[in-house]
């Protein structure tokens, strides 16, 4: 980004050949053999050559959309075998949804479900259950996100999972957690307006507003992998496995905290980094709009750079911190200012803000955004640009280090997605295709349950695995 290039991180970020099959899983490695002081040795093989982190855990994917999908293709990336449940004939709803390619699945659909192997059941046909339960005597870890009740009504209540499975995790996302609106359903939207997000989100005088960052639904995902990753690791422990709740009202408030924090702080006074400080409009009795300004203390806004507005992304993000005051005011043409007793505190600039900004917005519109973040840079100042996402797919260094990976696909093609935002450098994350529907139906019947040929033909036979046929309409 502005020709300075991130170093490459230790992360391969490969789609695999249309036509080649994800492998099966390997089996569970052995456990780490013990030196002569309890501790376990430490592999002979170079990092990124001994396994994936999560190998040899098994994960029964009753997820759909996307804040469960979010969670079980992280734990996917990490080397989990994620075996996706899904209708016979139907599917994820997303497989559907926002079409582009006509006869292909959507790229709502396969940005989030690569390196899954999916199987169709029917959970309402016996021979089904037969392999739902043997599933879950397999596996390790059970996701949903169904509507509230809907796993119980299927009659994979808590106790029946937990009698087959002692071992088993079951992690949840729900809308609420418990409470007079545990529930309710709860998308994207309705989760930011719950959590905080939207009332503190916009400018103080318009109405509130919902982020393009979709903190209910994957951010949830990402709230509940830490938690499934948690539990199994208790499970070493314990041996026991346990229930794993994330409500995405919970998950939304979480990434909203600074606005709580704010919301305690008004009881002692102003809270004098807000524009309406400097600008003498009182305070309400809740943590209010602030458009841009920034939330961590130091007085931040977004300003026009050359271009603007006719370019709806010449702009920049721009932090007037402190230590750094003094080259701003050099930077800007202004450096009476840092002696100036009306500009040289942070408490004297407050009041203020709106004609600082205005000034550094005057030097910001001279310059592209990029050409304002290499100088900033220079003297340590705190800039961000605003970057379109046809910018963010086109930077070469998120290529580099598999944040932005370009992935092959047997109907569509060869498609952008996102990938692993979490690097290590030990378990390599390689991104695998989303799976056809059903694509793995019998690998799993035969290579992970063991069923012999003639028993999964007596399960396919009896319509379980498959969408009933359309009876034709009378003339």
């Amino acid at each position: 980004m502005a020709k300075k290039k991130l170093k490459k991180a230790a992360v391969k970020a490969k789609a695999k050949p249309a036509a080649k099959k994800p492998a099966a899983k390997k089996a569970a490695p052995k456990a780490a053999a013990k030196n002569g002081n309890g501790a376990a040795r430490v592999s002979k093989k170079a990092f990124g050559m001994d396994g994936k982190a999560l190998d040899g855990v098994k994960i029964l994917d009753f997820t759909h959309v996307q804040s469960g999908p979010t969670c079980t293709q992280l734990l996917a990336w990490f080397g989990a075998d994620v075996i996706k449940v899904e209708r016979p004939g139907v599917g994820d709803i997303t497989r559907g949804q926002l079409v582009d390619v006509k006869g292909a699945d959507s790229l709502y659909f396969t940005m989030l479900n690569h390196n899954k192997r999916s199987i169709t059941i029917d959970s309402k046909h016996p021979q089904g259950m037969r392999v739902l339960n043997e599933l879950i005597k397999t596996c390790d870890v059970l996701v949903e996100n169904f509507a509230p009740g809907a796993l119980d009504r299927m009659g994979l209540t808590w106790e029946y999972i937990h009698k087959l499975n002692p071992r088993m995790i079951v992690a949840s996302v729900k809308g609420f957690g418990p409470g007079p609106y545990e529930d309710c359903k709860v998308y994207e939207n309705v989760a930011q307006c719950a959590g905080g997000s939207a009332s503190t989100t916009g400018f103080r005088d318009g109405p509130p507003l919902v982020t393009g960052a979709q903190i209910g639904d994957s951010g949830t995902g990402l709230h509940l992998a830490l938690g499934i990753v948690s539990a199994l690791y208790q499970r070493i422990r314990t041996g026991r496995g346990q229930k794993v709740l994330c409500a995405m009202q919970d998950g939304v408030l979480n990434l909203s905290r600074v606005k709580l924090r704010d919301q305690q702080r008004l009881a002692h006074g102003p809270l004098t980094e807000y524009s309406q400080y400097g600008e003498g409009i009182p305070f309400g009795d809740a943590t209010p709009r602030a458009g841009n300004d920034s939330g961590g203390g130091q007085p931040g806004r977004i300003l026009k750079c050359k271009g603007a507005p006719e370019d709806p992304n010449a702009y920049i993000y721009f932090i007037t911190q402190a230590p750094v005051w003094g080259p701003i005011c050099d930077l800007i043409g202004e450096p009476g200012w840092k002696t100036d007793p009306e500009f040289a505190t942070p408490r004297a600039r407050l009041p203020k803000l709106n004609q600082i900004f205005g000034r550094i917005e005057d030097w910001t519109m001279t310059k592209t955004k990029f050409e304002v973040m290499n100088l900033c840079n220079e003297v340590d100042i705190p800039v961000g640009p605003i970057l379109s996402m046809k910018e963010i797919a086109d930077e070469q260094s998120l290529r580099d280090t598999g944040t932005v990976v370009e992935v092959d696909h047997p109907v569509r093609g060869k498609y952008l997605s996102v990938g692993n935002p979490i690097k290590m450098s030990d378990s390599i994350t390689e991104v695998e295709r989303s799976p056809l529907l059903g694509e793995h139906t019998d690998e799993i019947l035969t290579k992970v349950l063991g069923f012999k040929a003639y028993e999964v033909a007596e399960i396919k036979n009896s319509g379980a695995l498959s969408a009933p046929e359309k009876k034709e309409k009378a003339a």
